[in-house]
């Protein structure tokens, strides 16, 4: 452990001094993964109104991505079980370097970066242990990986950094997987997710545990307040007749999140795709695919809802929430609609 604050300590003290940063990057606010009619796999950036400012192939389906907090770059992640990430020039839309997960790992699809861009954090499958890790690559030595840590359970889906930039949050959505059984859920009768603090070289500062008859609600997605406040979108595993609450909010770790559990959670069919969280608003959007509905809360509950057929991605922008289809379509707040000939895939990323 002694180790790992003593690499972390002189990255900090060294400092990064970057060029060209976000302002040289051109059009692109978000970017997203999609499918092309001919079934090709590709990263797009997109305007603020919707309109694609690049699109970079993929080897494989993507998922998401991280945004460098300096540099005008993210790294975009292969959707589980894939091993590929790739570190786009956000300027330009061409690719910079590609990163490919040890043996016997594989990527999650999320990753966050810390100490001011020196570090990029990836959640993974430590398969032949059953056991999720978080990766840990070296940004200034041309993403070498330089580390791992328990994630502090099975299954670490999303990651991000919490706004004191030392705390990790990590999503450990509780399922085991293999790449041999592809995506099958290995552990569904034992399975226990849960919400994992981390300080940034691993040392596990607090967990939040769902209650027993909520074991089979796999937390998945994640959203960070300015003021620190998680919320988590949720997956149930289990029978899809109950009213089993979908997301939640974490105020603070020291008290116990709090549980939306308004008579909407139905229409959501026990799965929410994305959420995101716009802070100047104080509200939230989450999305769900299987049924086609994009619902934002407020601290007192649901405050709209409306349907869009395969939606999934969301993020915020102005006043309110930018969401992504399988269908192509790209809907911002105060732009409007804007069609694509593509399958957007599940997350949209403000970078």
């Amino acid at each position: 452990m002694g180790t790992r604050r003593s690499f972390i300590t002189g990255l900090l003290a060294t400092g990064l001094t970057p060029n060209p940063t976000w302002a040289d990057a051109g059009g692109a606010a978000y970017i997203s993964a999609g499918m092309k009619p001919d079934g090709s796999y590709v990263l797009c950036g997109l305007r603020s109104d919707g309109s694609i400012a690049f699109e970079l192939p993929l080897p494989a389906r993507g998922h998401a991505a991280a945004a460098h907090p300096i540099l005008p770059e993210a790294v975009a992640f292969a959707r589980r079980p894939g091993t590929y990430a790739i570190v786009l020039d956000c300027s330009n839309g061409s690719a910079k370097a590609q990163l490919t997960a040890p043996a016997g790992r594989h990527f999650y699809g999320h990753g966050t970066f810390a100490l001011g861009g020196e570090l990029l954090f990836t959640t993974e499958n430590d398969y032949g242990k059953a056991r999720g890790v978080v990766g840990v690559w070296s940004v200034r030595r041309g993403y070498t990986r330089v580390g791992e840590f328990w994630s502090g359970g099975t299954g670490p889906h999303d990651i991000k950094l919490m706004p004191d930039g030392e705390t990790l949050v990590v999503a450990n959505g509780g399922i085991e997987t293999h790449p041999e059984t592809g995506r099958t859920k290995l552990n569904i009768p034992t399975m226990r997710p849960n919400l994992s603090y981390l300080s940034l070289d691993g040392s596990i500062l607090g967990q939040v545990f769902l209650a027993n008859d909520l074991r089979k609600n796999s937390i998945r997605h994640l959203a960070v307040s300015t003021d620190g406040q998680v919320a988590f979108a949720m997956q149930w595993q289990g029978d899809l007749t109950g009213d089993q609450p979908l997301l939640g909010v974490q105020r603070s770790l020291s008290q116990h999140p709090h549980l939306f559990e308004e008579a909407s959670v139905r229409e959501m069919h026990g799965y929410l795709g994305s959420i995101a969280i716009n802070s100047s608003m104080n509200q939230i959007a989450v999305t769900s695919p299987r049924s086609g509905v994009v619902q934002i809360f407020g601290k007192d509950g649901l405050h709209a809802r409306s349907n869009l057929a395969d939606v999934c991605g969301v993020a915020a922008i102005g006043n309110g929430f930018f969401a992504t289809t399988g269908t192509g379509l790209a809907r911002a707040a105060e732009f409007g609609d804007i069609n694509h000939d593509l399958a957007w895939d599940n997350h949209l990323i403000a970078i």
